[in-house]
């Protein structure tokens, strides 16, 4: 028998109000969302390889809610576990393309293909990238324009997944997360120099720093396409 090939399309995400710790309903404290502090950069765990997860266990799938409302309340299209603080190879997505269908996943122990990465200057609109670990700043950045991602579902079955375009990027700049490596990193020395002088100044780079969403005013006038 033929080993079955990976789905090209990941399960929807989970999330939304849940109930309270103990399963069980207690008024208002009954169902609930968890939006957890986004680390900025120069927290170490943003610039550390993530580590492998080795239990599929109810704390993942907590984690894995907590990122999503997480996402959501930024707003943002993408987020990696070390942006919350958690050293494990996980990153969820959900974006919208252009014919209005949802593209939507969470991936574990991933690893990315990626096609020739663009040998032009980046596009200043269309390249425009931003990080909800670096906010409020954006820059234009070229990436290839076609990956492939290929990892685990939080249902443990395999996933494998073509994308190019917008979908793309969002692979790569999450996967980055995992490697411990930001978009900023990747810039063009000019624009490297330019995103240093703006992180300095907004007394950043160093450990300890955190945002979260709902409650400090970053990504206010933003669009969701932050990762």
């Amino acid at each position: 028998v033929a080993p079955k090939k990976p789905p090209q399309s990941a399960p929807p995400l989970s999330s939304g109000p849940r109930r309270n710790k103990a399963g069980t309903l207690s008024g208002n404290e009954a169902l609930f969302v968890t939006v957890r502090p986004i680390r900025i950069i120069g927290d170490p765990v943003l610039h550390t390889p993530a580590q492998p997860v080795t239990r599929f266990d109810d704390e993942l799938q907590e984690l894995l809610y907590d990122m999503v409302d997480t996402m959501r309340a930024a707003p943002g299209v993408g987020l990696a576990a070390p942006q919350i603080g958690v050293s494990q190879q996980v990153f969820v997505w959900e974006w919208t393309d252009d014919e209005g269908i949802l593209q939507q996943g969470a991936v574990i122990n991933p690893t990315l293909d990626t096609g020739p990465r663009s040998t032009s200057s980046a596009d200043p609109e269309a390249d425009l990238e931003g990080c909800l670990s670096i906010p409020d700043l954006r820059f234009p950045l070229a990436r290839a324009n076609r990956a492939v991602l290929t990892g685990t579902t939080p249902q443990q079955t395999p996933l494998q997944i073509t994308a190019e375009g917008w979908l793309a990027r969002i692979f790569q700049h999450e996967f980055d997360h995992l490697q411990g490596t930001l978009y900023a990193d990747r810039l063009p020395w000019p624009d490297k120099r330019r995103a240093r002088r703006e992180i300095r100044a907004n007394g950043w780079g160093q450990p300890g720093h955190s945002w979260t969403p709902g409650v400090d005013e970053y990504e206010l006038a933003e669009e969701p396409e932050e990762t």
